[in-house]
């Protein structure tokens, strides 16, 4: 399976948010509480997501249960201007009662069939397991490619080319959600 750039950085983005929420200053595990504080202010949240959208994904951690991994895989191919409809991925999942309240909230916002694809492609990537040895940088995808041809069913992420491409989007789209952040009156992330 092949993971574009997009979401690449997109799943390192959503990661760091969800290591961020999960412990508190003396190391306790608040992941779930902080979760369902955040799910309670979806109709706050949903003003960000075209800014930081992994920032609003992680209300949808845990929310979907996959049944179509090949099309799931599909989305992971994608770019943010090819992404295919919410519409059109009903049939690779079903959500939880309290996620399917919140994605009908998220639906009503202008992005929202599009913040929820993408949150599905990002919850997918987090049910995965991606052994480090995985992460491949555009040069060696011909390789993978070729061994892929030989029935190997192997995860294959791609990395930032270096130029300042995909990556330097992600830093910007990140720190522009946290300075929005400090806007709205909350402390700034370190």
């Amino acid at each position: 399976m092949s993971i574009s750039p997009y979401f690449l950085d997109l799943r390192s983005a959503y990661q760091s948010e969800m290591d961020d929420l999960r412990f508190d200053s003396e190391g306790r595990d608040v992941l779930q509480q902080r979760l369902t504080g955040k799910r309670q202010q979806i109709a706050f949240l949903v003003q960000m997501m075209d800014i930081s959208p992994e920032m609003v994904a992680v209300v949808f951690h845990q929310g979907f249960a996959f049944t179509d991994k090949a099309l799931m895989e599909q989305l992971l191919t994608h770019d943010e201007a090819g992404l295919p409809s919410w519409n059109s991925l009903a049939g690779g999942f079903s959500l939880a009662p309290w996620a399917s309240d919140l994605a009908d909230i998220v639906l009503q916002a202008p992005a929202g069939d599009k913040f929820l694809t993408l949150t599905a492609g990002l919850e997918y990537m987090a049910s995965l397991p991606v052994p480090a040895g995985i992460i491949v940088s555009d040069d060696e995808t011909d390789e993978d490619e070729e061994s892929e041809q030989d029935g190997d069913d192997e995860l294959v992420i791609f990395a930032d080319d270096g130029e300042g491409g995909q990556a330097s989007d992600a830093r910007t789209r990140q720190d522009a959600g946290a300075d929005w952040l400090v806007q709205q009156g909350f402390d700034q992330k370190d």
